[in-house]
């Protein structure tokens, strides 16, 4: 990872696509609007929940320590926006 800066793009990065991708749900499945939206509020927590864990790494001060928790950041960041776009794929699948 080059610095914390382009961490917290992707962060937002991946959020804006989950968001994109919820509104354009909504656009074509009208009917599934509140589950979406709740999709929609989780991912804006993951996002907020990534920031704080970005801008505290548990030992500032130990270069290796960090490094590790910032890359185990970034793993957690694509699991949880993988799960996210999972929940979406499967509200989209459904029949109603």
């Amino acid at each position: 990872m080059a610095n914390l800066r382009n961490l917290k793009k992707e962060i937002d990065y991946r959020l804006e696509e989950v968001v994109f991708d919820c509104d354009m749900a909504i656009c074509f499945q009208p009917s599934k609007e509140e589950t979406i939206f709740a999709i929609m509020q989780e991912a804006v927590a993951v996002r907020n929940a990534l920031y704080i864990k970005a801008n505290n790494p548990a030992e500032p001060h130990n270069r290796s320590l960090v490094r590790k928790h910032y890359a185990a950041l970034r793993t957690e960041m694509v699991e949880a926006y993988e799960k996210l776009c999972e929940k979406l794929s499967a509200v989209n699948g459904e029949n109603k």
